[in-house]
């Protein structure tokens, strides 16, 4: 799909889609609970979807109403087939540990992106604990896993690759036989994705001793709750990003006390010179004269595609920094931002843990095919560059299904013109 965005003024009341992190999270906690969780406002995307099916796939009862799923876990099965995780990197990791409780050999599969992620550092470490556990030749999936095997009690994984490894032995760890502790080997990257993991397991009466270079998690029994899932600060971002070139857009039900970090794009965009208002029950954001800004970026890398084409619209330097596992999400989004950035005359510079980008452009090149990598944050991303200078054509588009299935029509009802190609 195509997707040609006009330059655009900006005016709207929005709500923005339910959490990714949290509904996978939520949907993983219920499905190790003996009973029925409820999960009020989930996310329905691609990647929810795909963690539904494979959890229904070994046994875990979803029924899905409007705005509510109820959940009945506790009890899995065999399951002949592969379990295919899509293009979700959450759900397939996150499922590594509720395999390997389970009597049986399973084998997760994910797509053509997703095949190509790392996975060695998760496998090592659930081999330690006595889990059999291998990729197929490589480090990435497919990953084949015979559970049921009693586990240890110690762990060690490096934390600056992914905060999903960290997650995967959380969840597992009110199994192991006594305390299981898990130490991390290097500094840990995404802190807040680990915090949410540990707030989602505090939900279902799991609790976690949490220290910067350890965790340890006793024994204990996962309980079903109800669970009211946040908006999802990552999908508000580049609303809130579009108003700042571009108008004024205010998103309701966004908790700027949420554990999200995401949220961190307020300061952002306030650095830069957009104004933005918090009230009670919503956040605007209106338009500025935007400058470049440092940002360190380590614990926020979603955020990294969003912020680099507020960047080229920015007046002076923005110099982004702890941006290298930016590089193994769904495409090299480093190598994806520079590529596009460059194609319509905006300065980049690259090194392997930094991106520098001065704007704006003396002049932005227009029109301009904008490649999205198959990645749905870097189609969003420029989307919102779209609006502001005009004459940006998006291919795969239909990406951004997989986090905000509604984003180009959530664009439309705020005022950006465009058109749509479905071929």
């Amino acid at each position: 799909m195509r997707v040609t965005i006009n330059k655009s003024a900006v005016k709207g009341r929005v709500t923005v889609p339910s959490s990714k992190s949290m509904t996978i999270r939520a949907l993983m906690c219920a499905a190790l609970s003996k009973g029925t969780s409820e999960i009020v406002r989930p996310l329905v995307s691609e990647d929810t979807n795909a963690a539904v099916t494979v959890l229904r796939q070994i046994g875990v009862v979803i029924k899905q109403e409007p705005e509510l799923w109820r959940v009945t876990g506790g009890t899995f099965q065999a399951y002949p087939q592969n379990l295919f995780c899509g293009e979700s990197a959450s759900t397939l990791r996150l499922m590594m540990a509720v395999c390997a409780l389970i009597s049986s050999r399973n084998r997760l599969t994910g797509g053509p992106s997703l095949s190509k992620r790392p996975v060695k550092p998760l496998v090592d470490a659930l081999q330690k604990l006595g889990v059999d556990v291998a990729t197929e030749g490589n480090d990435a999936p497919p990953v084949n896993i015979l559970g049921g095997r009693p586990i240890g009690d110690e762990a060690e994984l490096p934390g600056d690759i992914s905060s999903q490894f960290v997650s995967a032995l959380l969840l597992l760890g009110p199994f192991a036989p006594h305390n299981m502790t898990i130490r991390l080997t290097t500094p840990l990257v995404s802190k807040p994705y680990v915090d949410l993991t540990i707030w989602c397991l505090r939900q279902f009466g799991i609790n976690v001793e949490a220290s910067p270079d350890k965790f340890v998690v006793r024994r204990q029994i996962y309980r079903p709750t109800r669970l009211d899932v946040e908006v999802d600060w990552s999908s508000a971002s580049y609303l809130l990003a579009l108003a700042a070139p571009c108008g004024d857009i205010e998103i309701t039900s966004l908790n700027p006390a949420s554990i999200q970090g995401d949220r961190v794009i307020l300061e952002y965009l306030s650095q830069m010179g957009a104004e933005v208002r918090i009230a009670r029950d919503s956040i605007s954001v209106s338009r500025g004269k935007l400058k470049g800004i440092p940002a360190h970026l380590a614990d926020y890398i979603d955020l990294l595609p969003v912020m680099a084409v507020l960047a080229a619209l920015a007046e002076g330097r923005s110099e982004f920094t702890g941006v290298a596992r930016a590089r193994l999400k769904e495409s090299d989004r480093v190598m994806a931002i520079k590529n596009n950035l460059e194609k319509m005359g905006v300065s980049v510079e690259e090194a392997p843990d930094r991106l520098i980008i001065t704007g704006p452009a003396q002049k932005f090149s227009q029109p301009v095919i904008i490649d999205s990598y198959g990645d749905h944050r870097i189609a969003m991303a420029f989307g919102v560059l779209g609006a502001a200078i005009g004459g940006v054509t998006i291919i795969g588009a239909e990406n951004v299904a997989k986090t905000f299935p509604a984003f180009w029509n959530t664009l439309r009802r705020v005022g950006v013109g465009m058109v749509i190609d479905e071929k």
